[in-house]
């Protein structure tokens, strides 16, 4: 998803995450109208949603593993499961050696890949990364995409909002271009318009 500064990329993932309720329209996923939606319901409608924040949303004084490991904590798995299934996702995004580290004690790249791993922790249906690679080099953030396309292939919706043109250009991926609130254009194997 693209577009300017201010053309609503994050308010729609925020309405996906229904942190906003629309001022018009229905927003439905997987067939549920995502405004009428019970306490209950939502909690269990969040339980299919990773995010991925800018900003690595981190808890400081927990290390990497227990940060991870927190949202399957949260809805009710055996500690068992918990480490093995962490374990696997540290593998995944090749953290493996930092579990028992804490944030303070990473780099950019290490902080993001620690926030997809907790966002995939519980094996979400839907994936959304706000400006994921907006504080990282170049090299890092290949490879940060290169995790979300190996999420995207294990079967996860994954919605990228991001400002990075090369990297929208050569995924050559769907590209859904967002103008003042509105979808603007939506392109198969697309590429980052400026105009």
């Amino acid at each position: 998803m693209t577009g300017p500064s201010g053309a609503g990329k994050t308010t729609i993932i925020k309405l996906l995450l229904r942190e906003y309720l629309p001022s018009e329209g229905v927003i439905s996923v997987d067939g549920q109208n995502l405004a009428k939606l019970s306490s209950k319901e939502l909690t269990l409608y969040r339980r299919k949603v990773g995010v991925v924040f800018q900003d690595f949303k981190l808890i400081g004084d927990r290390t990497v593993f227990e940060n991870v490991a927190l949202p399957l904590e949260m809805i009710g798995r055996e500690k068992e499961e918990i480490k093995g299934k962490v374990s696997k996702i540290l593998e995944l995004v090749s953290l493996e050696d930092r579990a028992s580290f804490f944030p303070a004690q990473l780099a950019g790249g290490e902080l993001q890949r620690v926030c997809l791993a907790r966002a995939i922790s519980y094996q979400p249906k839907i994936l959304l990364a706000d400006e994921p690679t907006g504080n990282l080099d170049p090299t890092t953030s290949w490879q940060i995409m290169k995790l979300f396309k190996k999420v995207n292939r294990m079967g996860t919706t994954v919605l990228i909002a991001t400002h990075n043109v090369e990297i929208v250009d050569s995924l050559k991926e769907r590209v859904l271009k967002i103008e003042k609130g509105a979808l603007a254009k939506d392109q198969k194997g697309g590429k980052y318009e400026l105009k």
